[in-house]
């Protein structure tokens, strides 16, 4: 038998780097196609997120070179503001290294894990370092480091260091060359830089594919979002755990400061009220609080009447904006865009935020392309597991003019948006492709598609209208000239009168039949059809009276 001391000889500390290097299926990496896309979108995600931090109107290049043999090279370079010299190795070779985790502010990013996590895949495949180049001003030398990671230690290991001349002002580049592979389609690269543009309507991006084929994707807007501020914790959305550890790290000299100074929508009053309820007197020191002091105040959070947590801590698109990146790269007849209030799950602050394009060039043999976005990012895996599918599959989508079928998603010739902003997406794991089913999340997504399904049943329901409008008409064409030789029997016309009475009659259809054909199906003027309709209908019978 072992000893306990021979076992014990067999413990050691597991690196997170080794963790995720036996586990990259946790991380996106799991097939060959997806550890493309996977890598792009970290490195595309890291770009826009520094971009926007500066203030920027970020401009990405992305090129994937096909190497032969399974391989391919991935690089992304941005106009970003660059990043020091001694926080290159680290961000980029070093898992769970950066400043987001902590942050509560909406990010692309999260853990840090993302573009190292390439980085080591690109390694592991190939065998090959990474190469990257940044530069933080005009008259400041370009940094080149070719990376690797010691996934013992998760540490960067430089291969070369070196200043190199580069004609950018300032911005950053890698290259990652990795074991994958590329194919077109729903859950590929193109597709996903096709809705990035889409969600970034700030965004001027050029992409080559390893077919040679160039795409580009110009800017919709020329202003950049709005910089999220970062904001305090809510004490809705602390647990008890957590609230023990802030209380022995605080700075502050007593419980009343504590709750006032370290949490967010906590006035002078509002911490007394929170310590009345919980007995605890408001000059108790932080770290002297007990476990059992600590579930009192717990109660006393919940029982006192809070503000909800400020919301310029997020930066959702905006209706206009939505609109317009959907025009950008969709061609439909019929665009709506709904940006919903902030709600609250768990002390963070979220909004939901939908659209729809119909028609046009949109198929309408199947079932509608749902995009599904998180902070600005697409989400192209695990469509079944996310929360954006259950509220558009449990959604009502007969009444608002789409085929359907049980909770299934609807068919027809239209695009469904669903975007969450939030300081924290609760993702269903670390690779970030699907929102978990959080109640409170669902139903703000359902209100979200229902306003947007309202929009489109308006449309087409007047579209349908005049549609049918247009058919009588057309009956009535084809029965004129028997109309009139009947009116004329029973008047007793000569044959002058006869084709008098023809010409008129056809002269009234052709003048309603053109206001219907002018009338525009413009979603933002929904009662011009109804004013239409009732002129038409007027006209007519001040005609019909006047013929009679």
């Amino acid at each position: 038998m072992a000893t306990a001391e021979e076992l014990a000889a067999q413990q050691r500390e597991i690196s997170i780097a080794e963790f995720f290097e036996k586990n990259r299926h946790l991380l996106g990496f799991d097939n060959a196609r997806k550890a493309l896309l996977t890598t792009v979108k970290e490195a595309v995600d890291n770009s826009l997120d520094a971009c926007e931090e500066a203030g920027i109107l970020p401009e990405l290049e992305v090129e994937i070179i096909d190497m032969g043999n399974d391989r391919f090279r991935i690089i992304v370079e941005d106009n970003g503001p660059g990043i020091v010299k001694a926080q290159i190795p680290k961000i980029f070779a070093k898992l769970l290294y950066g400043s987001k985790f902590f942050k509560m502010a909406q990010s692309r990013g999260q853990q840090g894990i993302g573009i190292s996590a390439s980085v080591m895949y690109g390694q592991l495949t190939t065998g090959r370092a990474a190469k990257v180049t940044s530069k933080t001003g005009p008259n400041k030398p370009a940094n080149y480091f070719e990376l690797k990671i010691d996934t013992k230690k998760n540490a960067a290991e430089i291969v070369v260091e070196e200043e190199k001349e580069w004609s950018k002002e300032r911005g950053t580049r890698i290259e990652i060359d990795l074991e994958a592979s590329y194919a077109k389609g729903k859950q590929s690269v193109d597709e996903y830089l096709k809705q990035t543009a889409i969600l970034n309507p700030h965004l001027q991006l050029i992409y080559a594919n390893p077919r040679g084929e160039q795409y580009f994707f110009p800017r919709a807007s020329q202003t950049a979002p709005p910089i999220p501020e970062e904001i305090k914790p809510h004490p809705y959305g602390i647990e008890l755990g957590m609230l023990i550890k802030m209380l022995q790290y605080t700075t502050q000299k007593t419980v009343l400061a504590f709750l006032r100074e370290d949490f967010s929508r906590v006035s002078n009053s509002v911490a007394n009220e929170i310590l009345e309820h919980a007995r605890l007197s408001p000059k108790t020191k932080p770290k002297a609080v007990s476990r059992q002091q600590a579930e009192d105040m717990m109660k006393g959070i919940r029982n006192t009447k809070i503000m909800a947590p400020p919301t310029n801590c997020i930066s959702p698109i905006g209706e206009d904006l939505l609109l317009k990146g959907l025009k950008k790269e969709i061609n439909a007849e019929f665009y709506t865009a709904i940006s919903r209030k902030p709600a609250v799950y768990r002390g963070n602050p979220f909004v939901i935020e939908a659209a729809i394009a119909y028609g046009g060039d949109l198929k309408g043999d199947g079932t509608v392309d749902v995009m599904r976005f998180a902070n600005k990012v697409p989400l192209l895996y695990q469509q079944g597991a996310c929360a954006v599918t259950k509220a558009v599959s449990e959604t009502n989508w007969k009444s608002y003019g789409l085929e359907q079928s049980g909770n299934n998603i609807p068919r027809g010739p239209a695009v469904i948006l669903v975007h969450m902003a939030s300081v924290w997406v609760p993702f269903t794991s670390e690779a970030k492709e699907a929102m978990a089913h959080y109640d409170d999340i669902i139903k703000e997504m359902k209100l979200a598609v229902q306003e947007a399904g309202r929009e489109l049943q308006k449309y087409t329901k007047k579209k349908q209208k005049v549609k049918q409008e247009l058919k009588k008409r057309s009956y009535i064409e084809k029965y004129i000239p028997h109309l009139a030789v009947g009116v004329a029997e029973i008047l007793d016309l000569d044959g002058a009168d006869h084709e008098v009475l023809e010409r008129h009659l056809v002269g009234l259809l052709e003048k309603h039949r053109g206001k219907l054909d002018t009338l525009e199906f413009d979603p933002t003027k929904n009662t011009e059809y109804d004013e239409e309709f009732a002129k038409i209908g007027r006209e007519e019978e001040d005609d019909g009276r006047a013929n009679e």
